[in-house]
């Protein structure tokens, strides 16, 4: 660590994913190689070129927040509530015991209320402009997951949302740990959330041909590295972490998962939906949260990858890594979370670092599912299928998003001498 600084640790965790409601039954469901992608239920898809995704099936915000909460929020709101209640909820915080005034939130994600958007354009399309809600705005913008969550809550610190598509909350984790590093925060609410597996969501997607097209096999649509992917797959969901000052948590007696130890940010300036050939950003990205974090690239075990299911991000991940890591890369294991949930954007970086901090804590690296063919140029370990017990004692977990975003968080295990 190349400055005097606060550490910062991980004390409790929350997420609403495809294959699991809580960041317990989302870790479970990942060890197990669980696969969330299934036909689209929630709207009809059936004009749609791509008709499945990770889709969240029996989500209920009023488990989570009050009916009347409820009514005054879009679906990524509801997944942020619900994410940080339970990351609150799992912390062991009482929040009429700490100063609220240095606990904040700050969440990512990449395209907000779409779900709002879409409604409120039907609607004035049939009925006209007087007809559109009056909670249009406050439900759709941004910065309603991370405003929710403040106020539901009572948190008055540092309070912001961060948008940088698919690495959005990669970056929101990465800023509210510097709030506590540098002194701004004790406690700070994070992760993403991302609501986007609409019907104009995946219209738009599918549009863009960025979509994997297995409409008869949805189950093996999403295989990151595997020679024979053909594109992501769209998801839903969100995840939510507690970041705490080292010594604000065991004044407590809080239990500590992990260490957060470093951030690395760059971006490609190349193109606005393709990563840059050999992944000289995402691999400048890497070295940059190593360095941040003190230690050695050398000492990296694990890294949960962006690992998209699409020709180009994984060709370029791995170009990445080589670059980053030299012969120690052969030594790396590397899997996507991607393969069992799809895509879920700005809500991607926070459900795949609770499941590296998982992968610290409980030394397991999770498998990458329906990993078959092996791609001559992606020849790294991927983990393939099951997932692996091994010492995990830092490990990186990546996001690259659209607009050439580049994002990378280090995690090691909590050693109270330090590293």
């Amino acid at each position: 660590m190349n400055c005097e600084c606060r550490r910062v640790v991980i004390t409790g965790l929350g997420a609403v994913t495809p294959i699991g409601g809580t960041a317990e039954t989302f870790w479970e469901a990942v060890k197990a190689g669980k696969n969330g992608i299934s036909l689209i239920e929630n709207f009809d898809a059936s004009q749609h070129a791509v008709r499945f995704g990770g889709e969240i099936k029996d989500f209920e915000a009023t488990e989570w927040m009050t009916p009347k909460q409820a009514k005054t929020m879009d679906r990524f709101s509801h997944f942020a509530v619900a994410g940080a209640r339970q990351a609150i909820e799992d912390s062991g915080l009482d929040l009429d015991s700490i100063d609220r005034d240095r606990a904040g939130v700050v969440l990512g994600s990449g395209i907000g209320g779409l779900l709002e958007i879409e409604k409120n354009f039907v609607k004035m399309q049939q009925k006209g402009p007087r007809r559109v809600s009056p909670r249009f705005i406050p439900n759709e913008m941004m910065n309603a997951a991370s405003g929710n969550v403040a106020i539901i809550f009572g948190l008055r610190g540092p309070n912001y949302v961060v948008a940088s598509a698919c690495a959005s909350s990669t970056h929101s984790t990465g800023l509210a740990f510097r709030e506590i590093r540098y002194g701004s925060a004790d406690i700070m609410i994070t992760g993403g959330t991302e609501a986007a597996l609409t019907a104009l969501g995946l219209a738009g997607f599918c549009s863009a041909k960025a979509l994997s097209t297995r409409n008869d096999d949805p189950a093996h649509a999403s295989r990151p590295f595997d020679k024979d992917r053909n594109g992501f797959v769209l998801g839903e969901g969100g995840g939510a972490l507690v970041l705490e000052e080292l010594e604000h948590a065991l004044r407590r007696g809080a239990k500590i998962y992990a260490e957060l130890l470093g951030m690395g940010s760059t971006d490609d300036a190349f193109h606005i939906t393709q990563p840059v050939e050999g992944g000289e950003g995402a691999a400048k990205a890497m070295l940059l949260a190593v360095q941040d974090g003190g230690i050695e690239p050398s000492q990296i075990n694990y890294i949960n990858a962006h690992g998209t299911s699409t020709y180009h991000n994984d060709r370029m991940e791995t170009a990445a890594i080589r670059r980053a890591f030299g012969e120690h890369a052969d030594k790396l294991v590397i899997s996507s979370t991607k393969s069992q949930v799809g895509h879920l954007l700005g809500g991607a970086g926070a459900v795949e670092l609770i499941a590296t901090v998982r992968a610290v804590h409980d030394d397991i690296a999770p498998p990458t599912i329906n990993y078959e063919t092996p791609d001559p140029d992606c020849d790294l370990d991927y983990v393939p299928n099951e997932a692996r017990p091994m010492e995990i004692n830092y490990a990186l977990s990546n996001s690259f998003g659209f607009g050439g975003h580049n994002a990378c968080l280090l995690v090691g295990k909590y050693n109270p001498d330090g590293q």
